[in-house]
């Protein structure tokens, strides 16, 4: 969720002022939870046309075939009534005998593994951003006395270039305006105060912002805490999102920028190696972490999980995409920047054990040990399977601001061929004022981002047994485009990773008009101008395409191929 400094201060000035405005009441958008599911033509929601896809396939009489989909993430809930039965069971580990039965190296990995814990059952869940870890890295070379950058080349020139990003992220430049830590946690108290007023008068302890909307306030305490919410929930388009979740995004947001203050002053603590104690300078040090994958806070990855492959038809929750996979997590990702080697460990793990189809729902700026993260994305394209990445919530280019991990690979430049970068699309209802195809929020590339699916106000499994609700960002729209992946690989088992790929890109929708460049208030562009692909993903589309492919002679020439050469691992 992206907090601007002008609505913080704002949120500030209601929490601690009379009422400075009337409050006015905006129209609940009428958006069923499944939406993003739905077909335009048939339902009026720019969604993935997934009910057309099912009726093609079984007018087919198709079967499916099991397919093993990764979720490099923060963790799931591994007793949620809507995932229990689809997450992946290494048939080849007894669970809880404490014994490297399939001799993988990682014991009693039953659902999958955790690179963020220890042997002694301590995990990771708060760590540092990756700017203040490379600034202090390199602090001491490039701020030496002596220290010429005029004599370096290679690698050292890339480590500095690296470093003065870092140390300007980190202590500034003088041209930034950071926000006041001391305002800002009197906000979030604010916030939360008023959060609780609200709980008492409305009776329950959740609500959305469109409950919170028409909801009748009897006294000034509950219309001041109302006025302080609503300008929250309305200024950030999450009129669908709850309070809790909401409060608990505001937390994280506080806690990185008290972390960043932090940074300034003195290097972060190295929490995982306190924990893992692994040797994080070295990628053959593998065998590390432990079983639990449901650690820390597993929101992110539960929500992820859910819209891949929520067991269907089970009256229960929701339906997930995919309606014959199985669920592999591994959890990668702290309160904080994920690191390096534990991405490439997790892309290697998630090959070796058997996955088609790898999820990464997450990002960021600086990537100090790229090239591992390249091997390990050459040797899953070697094995053929599909990497699929959020393109980003900053509402920037990411064909000139890095968001790694991406598919040009360091040392020949060369692109990946199993790699889907995905950006969020919406229907013009569901963001109040943004009223655009297109997600406000979403990062966006000619040449770097593949395809747009839906992102705002998605409906799905959450943590505690039988929970659901909203979340928004393009950690939404990749596992869409994740499920329509493994629906494909499920009914054509025959196509190659390249393929799969292919018909996802080719038959994505275009748009009747122009889409709201996201971060800007009125610039129309052509969603061609944001994407290679220039459309939303459809599920329908993509499985015709696949049929046409799966049943048709193959012609070497015609059909897309891997972009590696012949390379060692």
């Amino acid at each position: 969720m992206r907090i601007s400094k002008l609505v913080l201060l704002v949120i500030f000035m209601l929490a601690l002022s009379p009422s400075i405005f009337a409050q006015g009441t905006s129209a609940k958008q009428e958006l069923p939870n499944n939406w993003y599911l739905l077909d335009k033509q048939q339902d009026g929601f720019y969604g993935i046309s997934l009910n057309k896809a099912y009726e093609f396939l079984h007018s087919k009489n198709l079967k499916s075939k099991n397919v093993l989909v990764a979720v490099i993430d923060s963790g799931v809930d591994t007793l949620h009534e809507d995932l229990k039965d689809i997450l992946w069971t290494n048939p080849k580990e007894i669970p809880g005998n404490g014994i490297d039965d399939d001799h993988n190296g990682y014991v009693d990995d039953v659902h999958g593994w955790n690179f963020l814990g220890g042997k002694n059952g301590e995990n990771v869940n708060d760590d540092s951003g990756e700017d203040p870890r490379v600034y202090y890295k390199f602090k001491k070379r490039f701020e030496a006395a002596d220290f010429d950058p005029k004599k370096l080349t290679g690698d050292d020139l890339e480590d500095y270039k690296m470093w003065t990003k870092a140390k300007k992220r980190v202590m500034g430049d003088g041209s930034d305006n950071a926000i006041d830590l001391v305002l800002l946690k009197r906000v979030l108290k604010a916030s939360i105060i008023s959060d609780s007023v609200l709980q008492n008068a409305m009776g329950k302890r959740e609500y959305t912002g469109n409950e919170l909307d028409t909801f009748s306030v009897k006294s000034t305490e509950t219309r001041r805490a109302k006025e302080v919410m609503m300008f929250s929930f309305r200024e950030n388009k999450i009129m669908d999102v709850t309070n809790k979740a909401f409060l608990n995004d505001f937390n994280e947001y506080v806690d990185m920028q008290e972390k960043k203050s932090e940074a300034r002053e003195k290097a972060p603590e190295d929490i995982r190696k306190k924990i893992v104690q692994d040797d994080e300078t070295n990628i053959d040090d593998r065998y590390y972490g432990n079983n639990n994958v449901m650690a820390g806070d597993p929101m992110h990855g539960t929500h992820v999980s859910g819209i891949i492959g929520a067991e269907r038809n089970n009256g229960k929750g929701i339906d997930g995409i995919a309606d014959n996979v199985k669920i592999m997590m591994i959890r990668a990702l702290p309160n904080g920047d994920e690191h390096d080697k534990d991405i490439a460990l997790a892309i290697r793990y998630a090959v070796d054990n058997g996955a088609k189809v790898v999820n990464m729902s997450f990002g960021k700026d600086l990537s100090p040990d790229k090239q591992w993260v390249d091997d390990a994305v050459k040797y899953a394209e070697k094995k053929g399977v599909l990497l699929i990445h959020a393109a980003g919530n900053d509402a920037e280019n990411v064909d000139s601001v890095d968001n790694f991990p991406t598919p040009v690979f360091k040392d020949s430049k060369q692109r990946a061929g199993n790699w889907i970068t995905v950006g969020a699309s919406s229907d013009p209802a569901a963001e109040a004022g943004f009223k655009s195809y297109t997600a406000s929020f979403s990062n966006y590339g000619k040449k770097e981002v593949d395809v747009f699916a839906p992102g705002t106000k998605i409906y799905s499994t959450l943590p505690g047994g039988n929970n659901y609700g909203n979340l928004q960002g393009t950690s939404m729209s990749a596992p869409i485009v994740t499920g329509v992946a493994a629906l494909i690989m499920e009914y054509f088992p025959n196509l190659t990773v390249q393929q799969v790929k292919y018909c996802i890109e080719k038959s994505a929708t275009p748009l009747p008009s122009k889409v709201k460049k996201p971060g800007s208030e009125d610039e129309l562009v052509n969603l061609s101008d944001l994407s290679s692909s220039g459309g939303i993903i459809n599920a329908y589309g993509a499985v015709k395409l696949a049929y046409t492919l799966s049943n048709e002679p193959k012609k070497k020439d015609d059909l897309p191929r891997s972009t590696l050469k012949s390379k060692s691992e």
